[in-house]
């Protein structure tokens, strides 16, 4: 479906060469697994010819894993088979020397896996041919021809299983550590390579069982973001073979629990009625803690480096945001479970977040009961895992995505009637036209009206903003003064509701700023912030509107804005092609250029040396998910010493305020022009 989507917005100019290189490396790919797997018969046609490494396990178990490389790195493939029973030949063999029945074992394993997997290849016949040759239930060959003796193979033993799980575990780590290295596959190979060598190299061991399990837990993991079935199914397989083969061991109620749930692996009897069992286990409880061992030796000192603590949330009956505070960087992964009314649980969203623990004083269990969600619950699902559940009423859409500084997970969620607010509700005509629009038109058609307006004063409290030139001179005392006079303008002079998000010095989160606008259905956003450079001389007013940003400069006032570093700005923008529509931008775009001209031309009336720094477009965080045309304004540079006096003057600021306010009354005249409120008629803006 996903592809389907993508095709059919992508030109025919770009799906052809994007076909073209698709198919291109659909054949690079099949070349690398017909090389891999001729390396891997050469390897082995190279060990039978060499009877001294015969005694040595671990050079069998190599041959085994290139055979294997060759059907994990590419499952769908024409090799996958050959490599799959390949492994299991091998396997096959190295029980004829070691007499291990657990090799024998592993070898019936994979013919059965190859004949689920590859019903219509030639190698299905083959490993059938070969189950037929077992006894059922005996674990030896029913007629072994001649079998030779046995030979002693040196095992790895109990350390080397320690050692190997310890590397494995290492190799996850670094994984859950680095975001970035999530996007490759080759890396979650690896990693689940190693905890496969754990089992393999003796799959006695009380180290195997856990190798195995995390083996299949990983691949479960890996579909989070590969989305392969072929991923999903291998998961599986080997979480059925944990509790097949180790039915004693309590690695086989949590496989068993991961297979009933991918999403979740549970304790075997969570205990009623309590916090723990909404998570299927006991907070604090070493999932994957191996029986008769020290913690230490497998995931003790894991831990969490990063500890939830807090969760906050704003909501109307339209629009919920909930805010997972996070007191250091981490990954995390989400997912949607459907309603199960079987088990009475319903639709949840939850996200797990990797390397984590809970906070001591957190709240575990939030009650929000809206018209969209019954609450959040947050609790220990792993050791080194906590786990925030999200239950659901309704929902149109929902949209998830970090902020820095400190680090902290949004979660969006709308509603059916999210996407219209009050003030549209009731401007809304009864007909409509078809046919493509040019920009602004629909907003025009529909006659949209502006009853509510959203003044954000930049800053506050223990955030200061933005030094000024002038000793003692800070941005969030101008910007709470500007903010004040704007809305006592727009009050009397366009008769519109204002809502300031801050009337004192108060601090707020960026993402409160955007929720407060969306629960109060604002029709308008407007951000008041002053600008600040290194360069003194640097000086001037331009008005942003969010979007990608286009320019060094724009994304360094995104960045000072945001509190964040100038490397954080991309994450954000990989964000924002999924958050932002066009029709909103547009509208903001175009909310933008009004109140920029209109500005910047009534303060070069009064002033000299008045520098229109035009409308520009970058990444806001207080700008990310508003429900209405959002923009945020750098009214003067603070760090300039002439603009830092003028901000400090009434005079200015009045002028300032009257000129946002022209612009206003710009777009509403332009966008809404038969539209009345409170019995009067948005006329022209004065000297407009």
């Amino acid at each position: 479906m996903l592809m389907k989507r993508i095709f059919r917005w992508l030109p025919l100019g770009l799906v052809l060469p994007g076909l073209l290189a698709l198919a291109w490396g659909s054949a690079r790919a099949e070349d690398a697994a017909r090389a891999q797997f001729y390396q891997a018969e050469n390897a082995y046609q190279a060990l039978l010819k060499a009877p001294s490494r015969q005694k040595v396990r671990d050079q069998w178990l190599q041959c085994i894993r290139r055979f294997e490389t060759v059907y994990r790195n590419a499952p769908e493939g024409p090799w996958a088979a050959a490599g799959l029973y390949r492994s299991g030949e091998v396997y096959l063999e190295l029980h004829r020397r070691s007499g291990r029945p657990s090799d024998l074992q592993e070898a019936v394993d994979i013919f059965e896996r190859l004949m689920l997997r590859y019903p219509r290849s030639a190698y299905r016949a083959k490993a059938s041919a070969q189950l037929g040759r077992l006894r059922p239930g005996s674990g030896q060959p029913a007629a072994a021809p001649q079998a030779a003796k046995p030979v002693p193979v040196a095992a790895a033993g109990e350390t080397a299983g320690r050692e190997l799980f310890a590397a494995a575990e290492k190799c996850y780590r670094q994984l859950l550590e680095n975001p970035q290295r999530n996007k490759y596959r080759d890396i979650w190979l690896k990693c689940i390579d190693g905890y496969l060598a754990v089992h393999r190299s003796d799959p006695g061991s009380p180290f195997a069982v856990a190798g195995l399990y995390k083996a299949g837990a990983l691949y479960l993991d890996l579909f989070r973001y590969s989305f392969s079935a072929e991923d999903e199914k291998t998961g599986r397989e080997y979480l059925q073979q944990v509790v097949r083969d180790y039915p004693d061991s309590r690695y086989r109620a949590l496989a068993a629990a991961r297979l009933a749930d991918p999403q979740a692996a549970p304790a075997a009897t969570p205990p009623e009625d309590s916090l723990e069992a909404l998570f299927e286990g006991a907070e604090g409880q070493e999932a994957g803690a191996l029986p008769g061992v020290a913690p230490s030796a497998t995931e003790a000192g894991v831990g969490g480096s990063a500890t939830i603590t807090g969760l906050r949330y704003w909501s109307n009956p339209n629009y919920t945001r909930l805010v997972v505070d996070v007191s250091d960087s981490t990954t995390y992964l989400h997912h949607l479970l459907k309603k199960d009314p079987d088990l009475r649980k319903p639709q949840r969203l939850y996200i797990d977040f990797n390397n984590s623990r809970l906070g001591h004083n957190i709240p575990k269990a939030v009650p929000i009961d809206d018209d969209l969600l019954i609450g959040a619950r947050a609790g220990q699902y792993a050791k080194d895992t906590v786990r925030v559940v999200i239950d659901l009423k309704s929902y149109k859409t929902y949209k998830i995505f970090s902020l820095m500084n400190p680090f902290r997970i949004v979660i969006d969620v709308w509603g059916e009637g999210s996407g219209r607010t009050i003030a549209q509700e009731k401007w809304a005509p009864t007909g409509g036209t078809g046919g493509k629009l040019p920009p602004g038109a629909l907003a025009r058609q529909l006659a949209l009206g502006v009853s509510r307006i959203v003044i954000d004063a930049g800053h506050g409290g223990k955030d200061p903003g933005a030094p000024g030139y002038q000793k003692g001179v800070r941005e969030k005392d101008i910007t709470l003064a500007i903010a004040r006079r704007l809305s006592r303008k727009i009050r009397e002079q366009i008769g519109c509701e204002v809502v300031l998000t801050r009337q004192d010095d108060r601090y707020l989160t960026l993402e409160e700023r955007t929720a407060l606008a969306n629960t109060k259905n604002a029709d308008l956003f407007v951000s008041i912030h002053v600008n600040a450079h290194r360069d003194r001389n640097a000086h001037g007013i331009e008005t942003y509107f969010l979007n990608l940003a286009t320019d060094e400069e724009s994304i360094r006032v995104a960045a000072m804005e945001n509190a964040t570093s100038t490397k954080n700005i991309s994450d954000l923008q990989t964000i924002l092609t999924d958050l932002m529509q066009n029709a909103k931008i547009n509208e903001s775009s175009r909310l933008a250029g009004f109140v920029q001209s209109q500005t910047a031309g009534h303060l070069s009336r009064h002033y000299s040396q008045i520098n229109d720094k035009g409308v520009k477009q970058a990444p806001f965080y207080v700008l990310l998910g508003a429900q209405m045309p959002s923009i945020l304004i750098e009214t003067a540079f603070i760090s300039n010493p002439r603009e830092c006096q003028r901000l400090m003057e009434a005079d200015f600021q009045d002028r300032l305020c009257d000129g946002i306010v022209k612009g206003i009354q710009r777009y509403i005249r332009e966008t809404a022009p038969a539209a009345r409120l409170g019995g009067s008629a948005y006329g022209d803006p004065p000297n407009g």
